[in-house]
């Protein structure tokens, strides 16, 4: 293991942060493909591209599904399903780096760039206590929200083994904001369920705010002394207020909202919020049947999503704040970053306005090339397209409908949206990037010096 795991390292340190982030997920990514190709994986025959679609999603902790899991894949095959999600929902290069960590008990400055790339860490964070940090408040979420599942589906016919399985699946799916469900339906019969409905959103916010944002307000309240990050109540305070009013927008103008009564209402209108906002994905109201401005409100969600370092997708929370703060400097005709009197980097401004540009750029050819293939309405297609770069999951139910060219385009926009859509422009760009020992001997002189 040691051995296999030292060349391969090697491989991948020939190549820049950026492109070893889409060259692994890429392998990720096939490795899953031919294990649901497998006999005992599916049940039946499933086309090609509906296997990569099925093994993309799961490894961008999508959910978009042009197939029923339960339905054409077996338990092995689901199980290949959690497994791509929860790699992809932790990041595989956290998984593979905790794993070389408790092998070899060594990792490079190499690594710990190529991590920066794909889960923003701060510089004051060491590496290892972060990593084994974020494993255990991984499995320890898990295991309390498959607890707090199995309780959810007591008396509805499973078996022991069935419901068990039900209950980490979901668990790990939410905490991942994968969005994949064993239930044909998704959670539509349980929007009256205040039970489901709270361990979904519990399991969902948590992993998509991340473990630095949990941890620094955890710390707060555990040590009165401790100082909450600026980055962490920004994202915390960003996600409260567009959570809140997302939940009023759609209390009062959805009407198959509205038509619920009581408490259902609520959950509803709430959990339609937290899953374009977290990029959960799962749904207790059917999305095919939203009127045009909340469609329209849902893929602004969709779009901002939450925090750069948890599992959900979208902009991120802070690349919204640092193009305001870019958009507010140039009107004013001033050279500083601000928002609430605090300056903002002048890197973190440049990454946040290439990525909300690029990220319109490719929401604009996705919509442009599903108009040329499909025959859904420019809404459903927007809702689709956004839905997919944002690795959200949600649909206006046309998934399942689409064209083989189509579906290879929302492969590819689930793809680059896991990844981010800043990172697969570097990898594909062909600026030079220096190797680890390159990196190395330079190091050496500037500390000669």
């Amino acid at each position: 293991m040691k051995s296999l795991l030292r060349k391969y390292y090697k491989l991948l340190s020939t190549l820049s942060p950026q492109r070893n982030l889409v060259y692994g997920f890429f392998i990720y990514n096939l490795v899953g493909f031919l294990l649901l190709c497998l006999p005992f994986s599916r049940k039946g025959d499933l086309s090609i591209i509906d296997t990569i679609f099925v093994s993309t999603s799961a490894i961008s902790t999508t959910g978009l599904m042009t197939i029923s899991l339960s339905d054409n894949f077996t338990f092995f095959g689901q199980f290949v399903v959690m497994l791509l999600f929860q790699i992809g929902g932790i990041g595989y290069m956290t998984f593979t780096t905790y794993i070389l960590l408790n092998t070899s008990h060594h990792t490079s400055k190499w690594r710990e760039r190529i991590l920066n790339a794909a889960f923003a860490i701060p510089k004051s964070i060491e590496l290892r206590p972060f990593l084994k940090s974020v494993i255990i408040f991984t499995v320890l979420f898990e295991i309390v929200g498959t607890v707090f599942f199995y309780i959810g589906f007591e008396g509805q016919g499973y078996d022991f083994w069935e419901q068990l399985w039900m209950s980490l699946f979901h668990s790990v799916s939410a905490f991942c904001t994968a969005g994949f469900s064993l239930l044909n339906s998704g959670f539509v019969d349980y929007v009256s369920d205040g039970w489901i409905n709270f361990t979904i959103s519990f399991l969902s916010i948590a992993g998509s705010l991340g473990f630095i944002v949990f941890s620094d307000f955890w710390l707060k309240l555990a040590r009165k002394k401790h100082e909450v990050s600026y980055t962490s109540k920004l994202i915390f305070s960003g996600f409260f207020i567009l959570l809140t009013a997302g939940t009023i927008a759609m209390y009062f103008t959805e009407p198959s909202i509205v038509a619920l009564d009581g408490a259902t209402r609520f959950y509803a209108s709430f959990f339609q919020t937290m899953t374009a906002m977290t990029t959960v994905g799962f749904n207790t109201i059917d999305n095919g049947a939203l009127v045009v401005p909340v469609a329209i409100v849902t893929i602004l969600l969709m779009y901002i999503g939450a925090s750069p370092s948890g599992t959900s997708g979208g902009l991120k929370i802070t690349t919204i704040v640092a193009t305001i703060a870019y958009l507010r400097s140039k009107l004013k005709n001033s050279s500083d970053f601000l928002f609430f009197n605090t300056r903002i980097p002048d890197e973190r401004v440049d990454a946040a306005v290439s990525t909300f540009i690029f990220y319109f750029i490719l929401s604009f050819f996705g919509i442009l090339f599903l108009t040329f293939s499909e025959t859904e309405s420019l809404e459903k297609i927007s809702f689709e397209v956004l839905s997919a770069l944002g690795t959200v999951g949600l649909t206006k139910g046309i998934t399942g409908d689409l064209s083989f060219f189509g579906k290879a385009v929302i492969t590819c926009l689930m793809f680059i949206g896991r990844l981010g859509v800043l990172t697969f422009g570097l990898a594909m760009s062909r600026a030079y990037v220096k190797n680890e020992n390159e990196e190395e001997q330079e190091q050496e002189k500037d500390v000669a010096v």
